[in-house]
């Protein structure tokens, strides 16, 4: 296919079948990079899972595929949490075009607050399962946000305690997760860690300079 639009009709009566077979706890989402990845969202199927709409955003996994940090991307019975505080089991696989080249993703939430509770189901359903930190926003400042929030995490310092090293640490990290894919995401990483525009450039030209020097080498 060359692009999703050709399979749409198809794409939708698929995720039709799953949210019926499933039942309301299954959320299906249908994304189409094409659209622009802050509305991405095409279709969807129980949307009350996550909370997302059609034209809300895709999130920080799809992010990484596009960016290319991921390069096999489709991720299966994976463990995660909605900001609304549920507990989801998610897959997701990434749709391609005739060139290989990813163009969207068909994704499965699955909400299994209700069934925690019941130990039994839990140890059944977790064994061998993932962990993932996957953010479902509903527009991109959310992602970039959370992308930040990140960042401090692998750093382990406050803004105003960081060196020009961890700085740049920080922004290795937002780099390889893909947030300089999203339009304007320079201004708000400029801001949060108090930098110009040209010294965030700088940062990122040595950066991926000793990426590319560093792949050279191994």
């Amino acid at each position: 296919m060359k692009k999703i639009g050709d399979e749409l009709v198809f794409l939708k009566n698929v995720m039709k079948l799953i949210a019926s077979h499933f039942g309301d706890k299954c959320e299906a989402v249908l994304h189409d990079w094409s659209k622009g990845y802050d509305k991405s969202i095409i279709a969807i199927e129980n949307g009350h899972i996550t909370g997302r709409k059609i034209g809300d955003c895709g999130s920080n996994l799809g992010l990484e595929v596009m960016r290319g940090t991921v390069e096999d991307g489709d991720r299966f019975n994976y463990v995660t949490q909605t900001k609304y505080g549920k507990t989801i089991r998610s897959s997701t696989i990434y749709i391609k075009d005739d060139k290989n080249e990813v163009i969207g993703a068909l994704c499965l939430n699955y909400d299994i607050s209700d069934l925690i509770s019941v130990k039994s189901f839990v140890d059944t359903m977790t064994v061998g399962t993932q962990k993932e930190s996957e953010f479902f926003a509903h527009d991109v400042n959310e992602l970039v946000d959370f992308l930040l929030k990140e960042s401090l995490n692998i750093v382990g310092k406050p803004v105003e305690s960081m060196t020009k090293e961890d700085k740049m640490e920080a922004i290795r990290y937002l780099d390889k997760k893909g947030a300089f894919l999203i339009t304007k995401a320079g201004n708000k990483v400029c801001h949060f860690f108090d930098i110009s525009k040209f010294t965030l450039y700088n940062y990122l030209d040595e950066i991926r300079n000793n990426n590319a020097d560093n792949a050279f080498t191994s």
